[in-house]
């Protein structure tokens, strides 16, 4: 059973930045699908990926993320 990580990103302003952070979250190891969304500025990711891999895959993307509580 895959879990879910819930993502708040910002720094995203465009189509282009929304697809770019879902390849970004969909490349990690153990992701099987992510939702990204420009408003309010998040993502809801499927899988086991640790929500530390998921951040830093946001980072290297060249945006800003935090796990939501």
């Amino acid at each position: 059973m895959s879990s879910e990580t819930r993502l708040k990103i910002t720094g995203m302003t465009c189509g282009h930045c929304v697809a770019h952070t879902k390849k970004a979250l969909e490349a990690v190891p153990g992701v099987v699908e992510a939702d990204v969304s420009l408003e309010p500025g998040g993502a809801v990711v499927k899988g086991e990926a640790s929500a530390d891999a998921l951040v830093a895959a946001v980072k290297d993307a060249g945006y800003e993320a935090q796990v939501e509580s």
